[in-house]
């Protein structure tokens, strides 16, 4: 299913992409945007991980650099049965989180300076599993070339006006009001890719991030802690990529206020409430279905608590200083 759903949006951003092409050159325009947009697939599969992770200027860390937050991420990612992950730290002061790589095998993970400071242990635990949860569920692929091949056709939208504005030039089937139509429809291009991701998703992540660090609540506070800070505190190089805003846990933009059509996540409240009821569910003994079954059931109290988020300053600056 994943395999075609993501086949599925490759091939609607593929018809988008020739779409703003044959607006601004015809159907020449079409065959050149087609092999753009063949390489840009290509490369989207091989490197968008690369370009979101340098667009956010996220440094590698590991055990030696960030050991609390490296060896949490460990266990998190034994309990889910996936393989380590790389892991990332950007500098940036609204606490938020993505998770990008094309399978489990070559998958990142990344939480930002802002998200191990306000954050306690416990709830960055439940956000980290959220992410870890969207690389078991394959989501990260569809995140990753989606906010490539996104920019890419509002980049070429941009073109737009100097390629296709002069009014001789005879290729641009319908003449200026072409080249308005493709100005006009690549700004949509990223609420379309927003329309493309389903929402679902970040239930099921959720709902299995849950699993994995052994406690709703724990991600449910973050939640709340995250929306509360997204909205005050902004994200500029999520502003300046708007494309990529599916792939945090929370809407790193500051203009989302409502779980509507073109929303990139579901309304926070909706997602508190549905891991509370889950709280509930394990209070009353509800399996956890999804642990490995080849090795013994861990959460994340297993985790070394490193008290992040609360007392002095000093114990605020978190595993990366």
């Amino acid at each position: 299913m994943n395999v075609m759903r993501t086949a599925m949006l490759l091939a609607f951003m593929t018809a988008l992409f020739m779409g703003v092409g044959f607006l601004i050159g015809g159907t020449s325009g079409m065959m050149i945007a087609l092999v753009i947009a063949a390489g840009m697939n290509l490369f989207s599969y091989w490197n968008s991980d690369k370009m979101v992770l340098s667009a956010y200027h996220a440094q590698e860390v590991d055990q030696r650099t960030a050991p609390e937050f490296y060896t949490m991420i460990r266990d998190l990612a034994a309990n889910a049965g996936l393989p380590m992950p790389k892991v990332y730290i950007y500098d940036n002061p609204q606490p938020n989180a993505f998770a990008t790589g094309r399978n489990p095998q070559n998958a990142a993970v990344a939480a930002s300076t802002g998200l191990l400071q306000r954050l306690t242990h416990e709830e960055v635990a439940g956000v980290m599993a959220h992410e870890l949860a969207h690389i078991q569920n394959r989501d990260t692929l569809t995140m990753t070339i989606t906010a490539t091949l996104a920019g890419a056709i509002s980049m070429l939208g941009n073109f737009a006006f100097f390629f296709g504005g002069n009014r001789e030039n005879n290729n641009n089937p319908l003449g200026f009001v072409g080249v308005l139509v493709a100005m006009i429809v690549a700004p949509l291009a990223a609420m379309l890719v927003q329309m493309a991701i389903s929402r679902t998703r970040e239930y099921s992540a959720d709902r299995r991030g849950a699993e994995i660090c052994g406690n709703p609540l724990w991600l449910a506070s973050a939640l709340a802690k995250i929306a509360g800070a997204a909205h005050a505190i902004p994200n500029y190089e999520a502003e300046r990529n708007p494309a990529t805003a599916h792939m945090f846990i929370i809407n790193p933009l500051s203009g989302e206020r409502m779980d509507n059509l073109f929303s990139t996540h579901p309304n926070t409240e909706n997602r508190i409430a549905a891991l509370q009821q889950m709280a509930g569910e394990f209070r009353g003994g509800a399996s956890t279905a999804g642990f490995s079954t080849d090795r013994p059931q861990r959460t994340a109290r297993s985790v070394p608590n490193t008290g992040w988020g609360r007392g002095s300053d000093e114990s605020r600056k978190g595993p990366w200083s």
